[in-house]
C-alpha cells in the first residue's frame, strides 16, 4: 500500500490540473468546440452546463491515466471529451429523473428550460460523444465505451426500481453505483491504458484503479447527502431521501437501528420528502452509518491506489493516487 502521507501532498485539483500542463485547456476547448451548434438552445443549455463548476474527475482520470501509463499522443485528450459528455448527458437526464432544482450550488438546466429541452441536449451530448469516439478510429475504444453506456443505462432503471424501495440490500446498492458511477471511471481509465498499449494485465489493473476511485466517490457522495450543507456541497442537504432513495447510510442504519428508528426510516424511504431529516440524521449518526460508509470509501481508495503499482512510480502516478486521497477527503 502507498504512503498515505505522501499521497497527500497532492490532493488539490489545481495542482493536478496544473501538472497536465497543455492537456487540461486542450480538453476544454474541445468541449467547448463539440458543444457548438446552429440551434441556440442547445448552445444555451450547452454553455449552462459547462460554465457551472463540477470537479471534472472524469476527464482527470483520463489525462492522467494516460501519462502514467506512458502514453505519448494527443487523443488522450479526444477520450477525456468523450468521457465527460457521457457523463454530462447523464446527468441531465438523471436531473429529469429525480426532479432536482439544484446542482452544484445553482439551478438544473430542467429548472430553467424545462425537462424536455434537459432530455433532447442530453441525447445531442450522448451522440458527440459518440461522434469524437468514431474520429479516434479505435475499434476497441469504441467497444468499451459502447459497452460502459449500456451499463450506466441499465444501472439508471435499477435506481429506479429501488427507489421508494426500503428492502433494498446493501448489494443492490452496490450494484447501482458501480453501473451508475464507476463504469464510467472505470471506462476512462481503461481507455487510457488501451490507448498506451499496455499488456493485458496491466490494463485490466488501471482499469480496476478507475472502477475503485468511482465507487470510493459515490460512497462519499451519498455520505455528504446527509453532513453536508448545500453551499458546500452545491445540492440540496436529504435530496437522496427527499426522492426516497435508499443509499447505503440509509441501508445500514436500518440494520443497526431500533425497531422504531427503523420504522422511521422505513416510512421515510417509501414515501419520500424531509419531514423527518433532522430526526433521520440523529439515527444516522447513533447507528454509526455515516463512518461505516465512510470507511467503506477509504477502502475503495486503498484499492485504488494499490492498483496503481503496476505502473512506474513518477508524478502523474502520484497525481492518480492524490485523486483517490482526493476523492474521500472531499467536502463537496
Amino acid at each position: 500500500m502507498q504512503n498515505v502521507a505522501r499521497d497527500r501532498q497532492q490532493t488539490t485539483l489545481e495542482d493536478v490540473r496544473a501538472l497536465l500542463g497543455d492537456d487540461w485547456p486542450a480538453v476544454n476547448r474541445l468541449i467547448r468546440e463539440s458543444l457548438a451548434s446552429d440551434v441556440l438552445l442547445v448552445n444555451q443549455i450547452g454553455h449552462h452546463i459547462t460554465s457551472g463548476g463540477g470537479k471534472r474527475l472524469r476527464p482527470l482520470t483520463v489525462l492522467l491515466a494516460a501519462r502514467a501509463c506512458g502514453y505519448r499522443g494527443a487523443q488522450h485528450v479526444q477520450a477525456a471529451a468523450v468521457i465527460e459528455f457521457i457523463h454530462t448527458a447523464t446527468l441531465l437526464h438523471d436531473d429529469v429523473v429525480d426532479d432536482s432544482a439544484l446542482r452544484r450550488g445553482r439551478e438544473t438546466a430542467n429548472e430553467v428550460w424545462g425537462n424536455q429541452a434537459s432530455v433532447l441536449v442530453g441525447d445531442f451530448l450522448y451522440s458527440r460523444a459518440f461522434q469524437l469516439m468514431v474520429s479516434m478510429g479505435n475499434l476497441r475504444i469504441m467497444d468499451i465505451m459502447a459497452d460502459a453506456t449500456n451499463t450506466i443505462a441499465a444501472g439508471e432503471v435499477l435506481q429506479l426500481m429501488n427507489v421508494h424501495d426500503p428492502d433494498t440490500t446493501e448489494a443492490s446498492y452496490r450494484e447501482v453505483i458501480y453501473r451508475k458511477t464507476a463504469r464510467l471511471f472505470e471506462a476512462g481509465a481503461h481507455i487510457a491504458a488501451v490507448l498506451a498499449e499496455l499488456p493485458p494485465d496491466a490494463e485490466q489493473s488501471v482499469a480496476a484503479y478507475g472502477r475503485h476511485l468511482g465507487t470510493a466517490f459515490q460512497l462519499v457522495d451519498d455520505a455528504l447527502d446527509y453532513s453536508a450543507e448545500a453551499t458546500v456541497s452545491g445540492k440540496n442537504r436529504g435530496d437522496d431521501l427527499a426522492e426516497g432513495k435508499p443509499t447505503l447510510p440509509l441501508i445500514h442504519a436500518m440494520q443497526r437501528g431500533t425497531d422504531e428508528q427503523r420504522a422511521l426510516i422505513r416510512g421515510a424511504i417509501e414515501q419520500g420528502g424531509l419531514v423527518h431529516l433532522d430526526e433521520i440524521r440523529r439515527v444516522i449518526a447513533a447507528t454509526g452509518s455515516l463512518e461505516y460508509t465512510l470507511d467503506l470509501a477509504r477502502a475503495e481508495a486503498a484499492r485504488a491506489r494499490d492498483a496503481l503499482l503496476v505502473l512506474p512510480e513518477g508524478c502523474f502516478r502520484q497525481a492518480l493516487e492524490g485523486l483517490a486521497v482526493f476523492a474521500v477527503d472531499r467536502q463537496f
